[in-house]
Protein backbone atom coordinates (compact mmCIF):
# COMPACT_ATOMS: atom_id res chain seq x y z
CA UNK A 1 0.00 0.00 0.00
CA UNK A 2 1.71 3.48 -1.37
CA UNK A 3 0.83 7.00 0.52
CA UNK A 4 -0.70 7.69 -2.94
CA UNK A 5 -3.12 5.23 -2.89
CA UNK A 6 -5.29 6.59 -0.16
CA UNK A 7 -4.15 10.29 -1.45
CA UNK A 8 -5.58 9.46 -4.80
CA UNK A 9 -8.86 8.03 -3.22
CA UNK A 10 -9.08 10.47 -0.90
CA UNK A 11 -9.54 13.70 -4.12
CA UNK A 12 -11.77 11.13 -5.77
CA UNK A 13 -13.95 10.90 -3.32
CA UNK A 14 -13.79 15.03 -1.75
CA UNK A 15 -14.52 15.40 -5.68
CA UNK A 16 -17.20 12.96 -6.39
CA UNK A 17 -19.59 14.07 -3.34
CA UNK A 18 -18.81 17.45 -2.85
CA UNK A 19 -18.50 18.81 -6.36
CA UNK A 20 -22.28 17.32 -6.57
CA UNK A 21 -23.76 16.84 -3.56
CA UNK A 22 -25.83 19.74 -4.12
CA UNK A 23 -27.58 18.59 -6.97
CA UNK A 24 -28.70 15.81 -5.01
CA UNK A 25 -30.29 18.02 -2.51
CA UNK A 26 -31.42 20.35 -5.39
CA UNK A 27 -33.16 16.47 -6.55
CA UNK A 28 -34.19 15.93 -3.16
CA UNK A 29 -36.21 19.41 -3.34
CA UNK A 30 -38.06 18.97 -6.78
CA UNK A 31 -39.85 16.39 -5.56
CA UNK A 32 -40.95 17.42 -2.56
CA UNK A 33 -38.27 15.09 -0.39
CA UNK A 34 -38.18 16.43 3.71
CA UNK A 35 -34.94 16.53 5.02
CA UNK A 36 -35.76 13.21 6.98
CA UNK A 37 -35.85 11.80 3.39
CA UNK A 38 -33.44 13.96 1.94
CA UNK A 39 -30.96 12.36 4.58
CA UNK A 40 -32.09 8.71 3.90
CA UNK A 41 -31.67 9.87 0.34
CA UNK A 42 -27.73 10.83 0.58
CA UNK A 43 -26.89 7.87 2.89
CA UNK A 44 -28.55 5.06 0.88
CA UNK A 45 -27.01 6.11 -1.87
CA UNK A 46 -23.65 6.49 -0.72
CA UNK A 47 -23.75 2.74 1.01
CA UNK A 48 -24.51 1.21 -2.68
CA UNK A 49 -21.88 3.29 -4.11
CA UNK A 50 -19.41 2.11 -0.96
CA UNK A 51 -20.63 -1.78 -1.23
CA UNK A 52 -20.54 -1.74 -5.50
CA UNK A 53 -17.10 -0.03 -5.51
CA UNK A 54 -15.76 -2.48 -2.62
CA UNK A 55 -17.09 -5.74 -4.37
CA UNK A 56 -16.60 -4.66 -7.89
CA UNK A 57 -12.97 -3.87 -7.45
CA UNK A 58 -12.15 -6.99 -5.04
CA UNK A 59 -13.60 -9.43 -7.67
CA UNK A 60 -12.23 -7.92 -10.52
CA UNK A 61 -8.66 -6.47 -9.18
CA UNK A 62 -9.29 -3.31 -11.38
CA UNK A 63 -10.24 0.25 -9.75
CA UNK A 64 -13.88 0.19 -10.40
CA UNK A 65 -15.54 2.60 -9.13
CA UNK A 66 -19.07 3.69 -8.75
CA UNK A 67 -20.44 6.91 -8.36
CA UNK A 68 -24.57 8.14 -8.22
CA UNK A 69 -25.82 9.50 -11.42
CA UNK A 70 -25.14 13.21 -11.76
CA UNK A 71 -26.92 13.81 -15.21
CA UNK A 72 -29.35 11.66 -13.66
CA UNK A 73 -30.10 13.73 -10.12
CA UNK A 74 -29.80 16.81 -12.83
CA UNK A 75 -32.80 15.71 -14.80
CA UNK A 76 -34.59 15.16 -11.73
CA UNK A 77 -33.19 18.77 -10.24
CA UNK A 78 -34.84 20.38 -13.26
CA UNK A 79 -38.20 18.15 -13.53
CA UNK A 80 -41.45 19.46 -11.65
CA UNK A 81 -44.89 17.92 -10.63
CA UNK A 82 -43.46 14.80 -9.18
CA UNK A 83 -43.74 13.42 -5.87
CA UNK A 84 -41.27 11.84 -3.64
CA UNK A 85 -43.26 8.17 -3.83
CA UNK A 86 -43.19 8.54 -7.67
CA UNK A 87 -39.49 9.55 -7.74
CA UNK A 88 -39.04 6.53 -5.99
CA UNK A 89 -41.18 4.23 -8.01
CA UNK A 90 -38.67 5.70 -10.91
CA UNK A 91 -35.81 4.64 -9.61
CA UNK A 92 -36.70 1.20 -8.89
CA UNK A 93 -37.97 1.23 -12.50
CA UNK A 94 -35.01 2.31 -13.43
CA UNK A 95 -32.82 -0.43 -11.19
CA UNK A 96 -34.40 -2.88 -13.13
CA UNK A 97 -33.66 -1.54 -16.53
CA UNK A 98 -29.85 -1.28 -15.26
CA UNK A 99 -30.27 -5.18 -14.22
CA UNK A 100 -32.02 -5.89 -17.84
CA UNK A 101 -28.68 -4.31 -19.38
CA UNK A 102 -26.57 -6.57 -17.81
CA UNK A 103 -27.92 -9.27 -18.08
CA UNK A 104 -28.45 -9.38 -22.00
CA UNK A 105 -26.07 -8.38 -24.12
CA UNK A 106 -28.01 -7.17 -26.92
CA UNK A 107 -29.21 -3.93 -25.02
CA UNK A 108 -25.89 -3.84 -23.81
CA UNK A 109 -24.64 -3.41 -27.20
CA UNK A 110 -27.45 -1.55 -28.53
CA UNK A 111 -26.98 1.36 -25.72
CA UNK A 112 -22.97 1.14 -26.67
CA UNK A 113 -24.29 2.12 -30.30
CA UNK A 114 -25.30 5.45 -29.12
CA UNK A 115 -23.56 7.86 -30.63
CA UNK A 116 -21.44 10.24 -28.35
CA UNK A 117 -23.02 13.62 -29.93
CA UNK A 118 -26.44 12.12 -28.48
CA UNK A 119 -25.24 11.61 -24.98
CA UNK A 120 -23.40 14.66 -24.85
CA UNK A 121 -26.50 16.55 -26.36
CA UNK A 122 -28.50 14.95 -23.49
CA UNK A 123 -25.87 15.55 -21.02
CA UNK A 124 -25.62 19.38 -21.90
CA UNK A 125 -29.57 19.87 -22.31
CA UNK A 126 -29.86 18.80 -18.64
CA UNK A 127 -27.15 20.85 -16.74
CA UNK A 128 -27.23 23.95 -19.07
CA UNK A 129 -29.85 25.01 -16.09
CA UNK A 130 -27.58 24.85 -13.37
CA UNK A 131 -24.80 27.03 -15.30
CA UNK A 132 -28.04 29.69 -16.35
CA UNK A 133 -28.85 29.66 -12.88
CA UNK A 134 -25.43 30.86 -11.93
CA UNK A 135 -25.07 33.31 -14.34
CA UNK A 136 -28.55 34.54 -13.04
CA UNK A 137 -27.57 34.54 -9.14
CA UNK A 138 -24.70 37.35 -9.81
CA UNK A 139 -26.65 40.31 -9.29
CA UNK A 140 -27.53 38.72 -5.94
CA UNK A 141 -23.83 38.41 -4.37
CA UNK A 142 -21.49 39.91 -7.11
CA UNK A 143 -18.76 40.36 -4.77
CA UNK A 144 -18.73 36.47 -4.14
CA UNK A 145 -19.90 35.19 -6.91
CA UNK A 146 -17.76 36.57 -9.98
CA UNK A 147 -14.16 35.64 -7.98
CA UNK A 148 -15.64 32.07 -7.92
CA UNK A 149 -16.63 31.73 -11.70
CA UNK A 150 -13.25 33.84 -12.84
CA UNK A 151 -11.15 31.03 -10.22
CA UNK A 152 -13.30 28.51 -11.57
CA UNK A 153 -11.87 28.83 -15.19
CA UNK A 154 -8.27 29.42 -14.45
CA UNK A 155 -7.87 26.63 -12.27
CA UNK A 156 -9.65 24.11 -15.13
CA UNK A 157 -7.05 25.66 -17.25
CA UNK A 158 -4.20 23.87 -14.91
CA UNK A 159 -6.34 21.10 -13.49
CA UNK A 160 -10.23 20.36 -14.59
CA UNK A 161 -10.43 18.10 -11.96
CA UNK A 162 -9.71 20.15 -9.36
CA UNK A 163 -11.23 22.99 -10.35
CA UNK A 164 -14.85 21.92 -9.14
CA UNK A 165 -13.44 21.55 -5.46
CA UNK A 166 -11.32 24.50 -5.48
CA UNK A 167 -14.42 26.63 -6.15
CA UNK A 168 -16.72 24.58 -4.00
CA UNK A 169 -13.61 25.10 -0.83
CA UNK A 170 -12.65 28.83 -1.73
CA UNK A 171 -16.27 29.64 -2.12
CA UNK A 172 -17.19 28.10 1.38
CA UNK A 173 -14.64 29.71 3.06
CA UNK A 174 -15.11 32.66 1.98
CA UNK A 175 -18.57 32.90 2.36
CA UNK A 176 -17.71 31.38 6.58
CA UNK A 177 -15.04 33.99 6.91
CA UNK A 178 -17.72 37.06 5.39
CA UNK A 179 -20.20 36.08 7.86
CA UNK A 180 -22.62 34.71 4.81
CA UNK A 181 -22.83 31.54 6.53
CA UNK A 182 -25.79 30.95 9.30
CA UNK A 183 -25.56 28.77 11.69
CA UNK A 184 -24.59 25.15 11.59
CA UNK A 185 -26.37 22.45 12.08
CA UNK A 186 -26.41 19.89 14.83
CA UNK A 187 -24.19 16.58 13.65
CA UNK A 188 -26.10 13.59 14.07
CA UNK A 189 -26.49 10.28 12.59
CA UNK A 190 -28.51 9.49 9.73
CA UNK A 191 -31.08 6.99 9.21
CA UNK A 192 -33.02 4.95 6.51
CA UNK A 193 -36.47 6.15 5.88
CA UNK A 194 -38.08 3.26 3.86
CA UNK A 195 -40.58 5.36 0.94
CA UNK A 196 -43.75 4.00 -0.35
CA UNK A 197 -43.14 3.79 -4.33
CA UNK A 198 -45.94 5.29 -6.50
CA UNK A 199 -45.56 3.82 -9.76
CA UNK A 200 -47.38 5.84 -12.69
CA UNK A 201 -46.76 6.27 -16.47
CA UNK A 202 -46.32 9.74 -16.14
CA UNK A 203 -43.39 9.30 -14.04
CA UNK A 204 -42.63 6.38 -15.93
CA UNK A 205 -41.84 7.92 -18.73
CA UNK A 206 -40.93 11.98 -17.56
CA UNK A 207 -38.22 10.11 -15.21
CA UNK A 208 -37.99 6.43 -15.34
CA UNK A 209 -37.28 6.39 -18.77
CA UNK A 210 -34.66 9.58 -19.55
CA UNK A 211 -32.81 8.50 -15.80
CA UNK A 212 -32.07 4.91 -17.12
CA UNK A 213 -31.26 6.50 -20.71
CA UNK A 214 -28.77 9.19 -19.24
CA UNK A 215 -27.30 6.68 -16.39
CA UNK A 216 -25.97 4.56 -19.34
CA UNK A 217 -25.03 6.87 -21.99
CA UNK A 218 -23.41 9.84 -19.96
CA UNK A 219 -22.33 7.58 -16.84
CA UNK A 220 -21.84 3.74 -17.87
CA UNK A 221 -20.34 4.73 -21.02
CA UNK A 222 -17.95 7.23 -19.84
CA UNK A 223 -17.10 4.77 -16.90
CA UNK A 224 -16.47 1.93 -19.01
CA UNK A 225 -13.94 4.35 -21.46
CA UNK A 226 -12.10 5.36 -18.97
CA UNK A 227 -11.13 1.86 -17.43
CA UNK A 228 -10.55 0.63 -21.11
CA UNK A 229 -8.10 4.22 -22.01
CA UNK A 230 -6.75 2.96 -18.53
CA UNK A 231 -5.56 -0.30 -19.71
CA UNK A 232 -8.59 -2.43 -18.12
CA UNK A 233 -11.19 -4.66 -20.18
CA UNK A 234 -13.72 -5.87 -17.49
CA UNK A 235 -17.02 -7.53 -19.23
CA UNK A 236 -19.06 -4.54 -18.85
CA UNK A 237 -22.27 -6.80 -18.49
CA UNK A 238 -21.91 -8.14 -14.76
CA UNK A 239 -20.88 -4.15 -13.36
CA UNK A 240 -24.16 -2.72 -14.94
CA UNK A 241 -25.92 -5.49 -13.59
CA UNK A 242 -24.72 -5.01 -9.72
CA UNK A 243 -25.21 -1.02 -10.23
CA UNK A 244 -28.36 -1.65 -11.24
CA UNK A 245 -28.82 -4.69 -8.36
CA UNK A 246 -27.79 -2.21 -5.87
CA UNK A 247 -29.85 0.54 -7.11
CA UNK A 248 -32.79 -1.57 -6.87
CA UNK A 249 -32.20 -2.23 -3.16
CA UNK A 250 -31.57 1.26 -1.95
CA UNK A 251 -33.99 2.95 -4.16
CA UNK A 252 -36.74 2.59 -1.25
CA UNK A 253 -35.32 4.62 0.91
CA UNK A 254 -35.16 7.54 -1.59
CA UNK A 255 -31.51 6.56 -3.12
CA UNK A 256 -31.67 7.38 -6.67
CA UNK A 257 -29.59 5.36 -9.29
CA UNK A 258 -25.79 4.34 -9.03
CA UNK A 259 -23.45 3.95 -11.81
CA UNK A 260 -19.73 3.10 -13.02
CA UNK A 261 -18.30 6.76 -12.06
CA UNK A 262 -16.34 8.53 -14.90
CA UNK A 263 -14.30 11.15 -13.28
CA UNK A 264 -13.94 9.86 -10.18
CA UNK A 265 -12.50 6.56 -11.86
CA UNK A 266 -9.64 8.88 -13.60
CA UNK A 267 -8.39 10.02 -10.51
CA UNK A 268 -7.80 6.13 -9.44
CA UNK A 269 -6.65 4.46 -12.49
CA UNK A 270 -3.76 6.54 -13.65
CA UNK A 271 -0.35 5.69 -12.95
CA UNK A 272 0.24 8.56 -10.33
CA UNK A 273 -1.81 5.97 -8.21
CA UNK A 274 0.58 3.25 -8.68
CA UNK A 275 3.28 2.31 -10.76
CA UNK A 276 1.90 -1.42 -11.11
CA UNK A 277 -2.02 -1.80 -12.40
CA UNK A 278 -2.85 -4.61 -10.79
CA UNK A 279 -2.48 -2.40 -7.34
CA UNK A 280 -4.59 0.24 -8.27
CA UNK A 281 -7.76 -1.30 -7.59
CA UNK A 282 -6.85 -1.09 -3.85
CA UNK A 283 -7.84 2.62 -4.10
CA UNK A 284 -11.41 1.84 -3.20
CA UNK A 285 -10.71 0.38 0.00
CA UNK A 286 -9.69 3.88 0.67
CA UNK A 287 -12.08 5.97 -0.97
CA UNK A 288 -15.36 4.18 0.19
CA UNK A 289 -15.19 5.17 3.88
CA UNK A 290 -14.58 8.98 3.64
CA UNK A 291 -17.82 9.06 0.92
CA UNK A 292 -20.16 6.52 2.89
CA UNK A 293 -19.67 8.49 6.03
CA UNK A 294 -20.30 12.69 5.08
CA UNK A 295 -23.91 12.05 5.25
CA UNK A 296 -24.06 11.30 8.84
CA UNK A 297 -21.87 14.43 9.79
CA UNK A 298 -24.28 16.64 9.19
CA UNK A 299 -27.99 15.14 7.62
CA UNK A 300 -29.54 18.21 7.92
CA UNK A 301 -29.89 20.87 5.14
Amino acid sequence: MRISIPVSAFVAAIVGFGGTLAIVIAAAAAVGATQVQTASWVTAICLAMAIESLWLSWRTRMPIIAAWSTPGVALIAASSGFSIGEAVGAFIVAGILLIATGLFRPLTKLIARIPASVASGMLAGIVVTFAVNAVKAIPVDPWLILPLIAAFFVIRLFNPALSVLAVLIGGGAAAFLTGRVGGLPTPELSTLTLIVPQFTVTAIIGLALPLYLVTMASQNLSGLAVLRAAGYHPEPGPLIGVTGLLSLLSAPFGASTTNLAAISAAICTGPDVHPDPDERWKTALSMRLPISSSPFSAPRW
